[in-house]
C-alpha cells in the first residue's frame, strides 16, 4: 500500500506537496533545495538519503531496500534507474542479491542511465545517456555504455547547484 500512495504522490503537480510527504509520510531524507520531479518511483523509501540542492528528474526509479545514498548538488535526467537489489541468475533458487549504492556530490546521471546494487560513484562523475553502470566509477570521470566504461575526465572545477524545479513537474 506504501508503495501505490508513493505512486499517486509523484502525479501531483507541486514540488512543495510531494517534498513534504516524502519527508514525512515516507521517511525518505530529503536535504533543502532538493528537487525530485513528478512520477518518481520508490522501493524501500525509507532507506533513501538524498543531499542538499539535488535535482532528480522525471519518471525516475529509486530503490532504497539496501540503502541509497544521494550526495550533494547531484543532477540527474529523466527515467534514471538506481537498483540496490537484483536477482542472482546462477543461483538455484533465483536469490537476491545486492547492496548500497552511493552517489557523491557533483555526479551527474544521464537519461535513462540505469545503476545496478553495489556500486559507488565517485565526486563529479558522469554517467552517460543509456549507460548501465555494473562497478565503481572513479571520481572526475565520465562513463558510458552498456555496461558502462572509461571515456574521458572531467574537471574538477565544480560549483553548480542543480536545484532547479520545472513547473507541474
Amino acid at each position: 500500500l506504501t508503495l501505490f500512495w508513493l505512486t499517486l504522490i509523484g502525479y501531483v503537480p507541486s514540488h512543495r506537496f510531494r517534498r513534504f510527504a516524502y519527508r514525512r509520510g515516507y521517511g525518505i531524507k530529503l536535504g533543502p533545495g532538493s528537487v525530485v520531479h513528478w512520477q518518481t518511483r520508490f522501493f524501500g523509501p525509507r532507506g533513501i538519503t538524498i543531499g542538499a540542492h539535488c535535482n532528480i528528474g522525471n519518471n525516475a526509479f529509486l530503490d532504497g531496500r539496501s540503502g541509497l545514498t544521494i550526495g550533494n548538488r547531484v543532477a540527474t535526467g529523466s527515467e534514471v534507474m538506481i537498483y540496490t537489489l537484483q536477482h542472482d541468475m546462477d543461483s538455484p533458487d533465483f536469490a537476491t542479491v545486492g547492496g548500497p549504492v552511493i552517489i557523491e556530490d557533483y555526479v551527474y546521471l544521464g537519461p535513462r542511465a540505469i545503476v545496478l546494487p553495489n556500486v559507488k560513484i565517485g565526486r563529479g562523475a558522469v554517467v552517460a545517456a543509456g549507460a548501465v553502470v555494473t562497478s565503481d566509477v572513479e571520481p572526475y570521470t565520465v562513463v558510458g555504455g552498456v555496461p558502462a566504461k572509461f571515456i574521458r575526465q572531467r574537471s574538477r572545477d565544480l560549483n553548480y547547484r542543480p536545484d532547479f524545479a520545472m513547473p507541474f513537474q
